[in-house]
């Protein structure tokens, strides 16, 4: 066999040789941890479940995957404001974030919604199967199982991440007509919500006051934020106004939240530009699933202690979860004006939340510890046997040099630490993976995605 010449060999590319012509890769994958991933999706499942399920393909034997036809088009809609390398961010990363739902909302340290399609699928999972995300934080994982055809429970000890992501849950079916309407009346809603919540403050308490009629006033009925029981006991049309109210207040919350970090657009313009790409991304999924609605898993979604869950026993088929950075980021402090207007009680919520107990950082460390433990703990209780526990977490070096007195370059990871931990409760590391983490404002360089199996 003659050998091949050095024209032949670069002709090549490493994934030509991974994957067979039939099998078209989405465009830009550039970690080495994706083509890890697009690989043991090929590897797991056949073509109809890479056509409906997959994340890293975008035809299989000539037909477009679902995932490809949700991405392709316009990227995610920004405001005429936005930087240029904001917008080249979401058009470089058209596959990765921001689609379906996803772009409702961004929330600081947010999964990344394609590796968890990814992992999903690695992970074994199939339509009908049950996910839980002990730790929802926005509800990526609930969104994707739900468009992916599995049940999912999603717990979350913050009332805004539970409310978040139902809203980011609902808006895949919802009714937009009314939204629609709320866009032409755009002064209107925002002087309803401003009215009633106020506008963004760490230091001001938001308030609830009652509508003044209108076109917004006649939602409230039903339109209050409820519970998951609640929810189930609303009639159609009560929940379709329930879904529009909470999509617009989502929208008002995003822009007075951003319109405190910024000041080059006044907040009812903001408040226009956001509700527009609400619209935008919620239309653009909902064409995609066209004809197919009765593919959609059915979501759960409560307010929860991630070290007590109301879930049974060996009841669910796949956990994905991250863990609060450590002591990272401050959620209750991040989302004290929101909290508030949910009528969230922050002493009780300091109490519950991983990461935020004790004073110093090395209080708080020794609690996060105890604290992991205990959903670690969980985490085996609720899975069923020979099933994964997936953990995406990162490592401050700098925060845990501090707390260990030791130099940076000698901290512990904390994914070492979790999968010792985790042994204890008989989930055994069978797969870890290394995400890069990009951006100079990041304190951590790298993700670690540990696949852990219950014994």
């Amino acid at each position: 066999m003659p050998q091949p010449t050095l024209t032949d060999i670069l002709a090549h590319s490493f994934t030509d040789r991974l994957f067979s012509s039939d099998r078209q890769l989405i465009p830009d994958i550039d970690d080495f941890y994706e083509v890890d991933l697009a690989f043991l999706e090929s590897q797991i499942l056949d073509d109809p479940g890479l056509i409906r399920n997959g994340a890293y393909f975008a035809r299989i034997e000539g037909e477009y995957t679902r995932h490809f036809l949700m991405c392709i088009g316009k990227p995610l809609l920004l405001p005429n404001h936005s930087s240029s390398r904001l917008k080249s961010f979401f058009e470089k990363n058209i596959f990765r974030t921001g689609y379906a739902t996803h772009g409702l909302f961004p929330y600081r340290g947010k999964f990344h919604p394609q590796m968890v399609k990814g992992l999903i699928n690695v992970m074994g999972l199939k339509p009908g199967d049950v996910v839980l995300d002990p730790m929802m934080g926005s509800g990526t994982v609930p969104v994707e199982a739900c468009l992916m055809g599995m049940r999912s429970f999603g717990v979350d000890a913050s009332p805004f991440c539970r409310f978040m992501a139902q809203t980011k849950v609902d808006a895949l079916t919802m009714s937009l007509r009314r939204a629609q309407q709320a866009l032409k009346k755009c002064d209107e809603v925002f002087a309803y919500f401003k009215d009633r919540v106020g506008v963004a403050s760490r230091a001001r308490k938001a308030r609830k006051q009652s509508g003044t009629g209108g076109f917004m006033g006649v939602m409230e009925p039903a339109a209050e934020y409820v519970t998951v029981n609640d929810r189930q006991r609303l009639s159609s049309k009560a929940k379709e106004t329930s879904d529009t109210y909470n999509f617009l207040l989502l929208a008002y919350l995003d822009a007075t939240g951003y319109s405190e970090r910024s000041t080059r657009k006044p907040p009812l313009e903001l408040f226009r530009a956001i509700l527009e790409r609400y619209l935008f991304v919620a239309e653009k999924i909902q064409t995609v699933l066209h004809g197919v609605e009765g593919d959609l898993g059915a979501a759960t979604l409560t307010e929860g202690d991630a070290r007590k869950l109301s879930i049974d026993d060996a009841s669910v088929d796949g956990i994905i979860f991250s863990p609060p950075y450590s002591f990272a980021i401050d959620y209750l402090d991040n989302d004290a004006f929101h909290l508030n207007y949910l009528g969230a009680d922050a002493a009780e919520l300091h109490k519950i939340m991983v990461g935020l107990r004790g004073r110093s950082l090395g209080e708080k460390f020794a609690f996060y510890k105890e604290d992991m433990g205990m959903v670690l703990s969980e985490c085996a209780r609720v899975l069923r046997p020979q099933r994964l526990c997936t953990i995406v977490v990162g490592t401050n070096n700098n925060q845990l040099s501090k707390v260990l007195g030791v130099s940076p370059d000698d901290v512990p990871g904390l994914h070492d630490i979790l999968v010792e931990m985790a042994k204890r409760y008989g989930l055994v590391l069978v797969r870890t993976m290394t995400r890069s983490i990009l951006g100079i404002s990041n304190t951590m360089r790298r993700e670690h995605i540990l696949l852990l199996q219950k014994s």
